[in-house]
């Protein structure tokens, strides 16, 4: 009945119904492709990987949550972080709940000496099966402001811990995967620098995690044939202390809520959005005009440097 129509028709009309039927099928395709990888794809056994996993940035927010869950799934972990008082109580939850896992503290401060403290992760993970590598460690503004405001310890720092930390760290943990074989490496991306086209006044913190985004990428493609899986996982916010967010939504997941959703793609694609509303919310976005998103995204940054100021302004009163 189609043939006969189409036969029937101007040529032009013939090329536009069947484009529109390609552009229908890519879109079918499109959608049950993602509905299969959000909701029915099957997580992959990380303990084909190893049977330790290391994570900086361990003691909080997202990093803590991937170290629960790291567990849960039977990986032994090397925790690394800052504070030695709450890595010691992170480690006593996590023992508390799976008693068998077996758990290495590393105290390292990522904006001291980083050589010292990648040599301490090199004499830990010494003869250890890493097969996991979540590299969690990072930080952003206080609170948005222009470029020219952010201070030469903010910005080295966000350099610093954002991009030289993950680098070194990766270069670390790198070569014993190698040598084995195999390994998943989660690099923590942001929305920030991959699913918007820009985000002013958190400049050079959207700049150091589309490093991460490059940097993941191309060591997808060097190490996919060496067994090792590379990823950048992609979130928008999550409720944790360095997004000053409290309290969690349908929108904003809990650490627990994202790292869940991040363990299922684990191994999978080499940049993600796991979890699945944030998903949507870049395909809304990415579907609206460039200029509507930024002038949006400049007025919401406003909004968060003049709150920011008000505090900071209330403490210094004080």
């Amino acid at each position: 009945m189609e043939l006969i129509f189409l036969k029937t028709q101007p040529l032009w009309v013939t090329i536009l119904f069947i484009l529109g039927s390609i552009s229908f099928l890519k879109s079918s395709v499109s959608i049950l492709k993602w509905v299969y990888v959000n909701f029915l794809r099957p997580p992959i056994n990380i303990t084909k990987y190893g049977s330790w996993a290391l994570v900086t940035g361990s003691t909080d927010g997202i990093g803590k949550a991937f170290a629960f869950e790291l567990a849960k799934k039977g990986l032994n972990l090397i925790l690394v972080g800052r504070n030695p008082n709450k890595l010691n109580d992170v480690s006593s939850e996590i023992q508390s709940k799976f008693p068998k896992t077996q758990i290495k503290n590393v105290v390292f401060d990522f904006t001291g000496d980083l050589s010292e403290g990648i040599e301490k992760i090199s004499d830990v993970i010494e003869g250890l099966d890493v097969g996991v590598l979540v590299n969690n460690v990072g930080i952003s503004y206080p609170y948005a402001r222009y470029f020219h405001e952010v201070d030469n310890e903010l910005l080295s720092n966000l350099i610093k811990i954002n991009v030289e930390g993950t680098t070194r760290v990766t270069q670390a943990v790198l070569p014993g995967m190698l040598k084995r074989k195999k390994g998943a490496i989660i690099n923590m991306g942001s929305g920030a620098a991959n699913i918007i086209p820009t985000y002013p006044l958190y400049t050079l913190y959207a700049a150091t995690k589309a490093y991460i985004d490059h940097f993941s990428k191309c060591l997808y493609v060097e190490y996919k044939d060496s067994g090792i899986d590379v990823q950048c996982q992609v979130p928008f916010h999550v409720a944790t202390k360095m997004s000053s967010l409290k309290k969690s939504s349908f929108i904003v997941p809990s650490p627990t809520a994202y790292a869940k959703s991040g363990m299922r793609w684990l191994g999978c694609e080499p940049c993600c959005t796991p979890y699945w509303p944030h998903s949507v919310i870049w395909g809304v976005l990415y579907s609206l005009p460039e200029s509507i998103v930024n002038s949006w995204i400049l007025s919401y940054s406003l909004n968060i440097r003049k709150k920011g100021q008000l505090k900071e302004s209330r403490k210094k009163k004080e």
